[in-house]
């Protein structure tokens, strides 16, 4: 009898905890939709086909269901950026910070943390607690990433100074209007800030392989690509 019991218990846990793990998938995709526009428990009550009521047995309301949602996108961005550190051990330093900062770009633009810690639905708590992840999950592996080329002599500025201009160009990206205004890609946008970073805005006028390496660095304009085109 008392196995039976365990049994049950064990069956009715691990249905909960599928379905609360269905709840949370289902408002990822609600939130985190292009346009970041408020989604109701209404909503997401009939994208699952469930009550509301079965909602709050498992997230009490709505910001405790925007943080496990948060939890878990979080925990991704982690993931890729440490096979992106990974993947490029052994190479030069600026290639590692390049592909670094490209994925580190690339996630905050996919969860939209910028857009979260400067007011979506004007929840405090939950606007820290997305600076809070951001800090402890990207800029510390930046600022760590900045030190130790620091402390190789890789590095001509301090290490903080890098920091603040990476967070303030990576934050600023996301929410201007620079991707409509001169016609480049998101992605062409990231890579140029990056490339800018590490290599300056004035193209070398030296010769040599590395004089062209870090002019072919900075993408050309899109209008100097039109002129060109036949």
């Amino acid at each position: 009898m008392e196995t039976m019991e365990t049994n049950s218990v064990s069956k009715v846990s691990e249905s909960d905890e599928q379905r609360a793990e269905a709840i949370v998938e289902a408002a990822g995709r609600l939130f985190f939709a292009p346009g970041l526009a408020p989604v109701s428990m209404d909503a997401l009550a009939r994208e699952l086909g469930m009550s509301k009521k079965t909602i709050y047995r498992h997230f009490p309301d709505k910001r405790s269901l925007l943080a496990a949602v948060l939890d878990r996108q979080f925990a991704a961005v982690e993931d890729t950026l440490v096979a992106a550190a990974e993947g490029a051990e052994g190479q030069p330093f600026d290639v590692r910070v390049q592909r670094f900062l490209v994925a580190a770009g690339t996630e905050l633009g996919r969860i939209g943390a910028a857009q979260l810690a400067t007011g979506r639905g004007g929840d405090a708590i939950l606007r820290q607690y997305v600076e809070q992840r951001v800090d402890a999950v990207i800029y510390r592996r930046i600022d760590e990433l900045f030190r130790y080329g620091h402390r190789q002599g890789l590095l001509t500025a301090p290490p903080e100074l890098l920091c603040e201009i990476t967070r303030g160009a990576l934050e600023r990206l996301f929410t201007s209007r620079l991707p409509q205004e001169l016609e480049w890609t998101a992605a062409d946008l990231l890579r140029a800030t990056v490339d800018t970073v590490l290599y300056g805005a004035v193209r070398p006028t030296g010769t040599g392989t590395e004089a062209e390496r870090l002019g072919a660095a900075i993408p050309a304009a899109r209008d100097d690509d039109k002129e060109v085109s036949p």
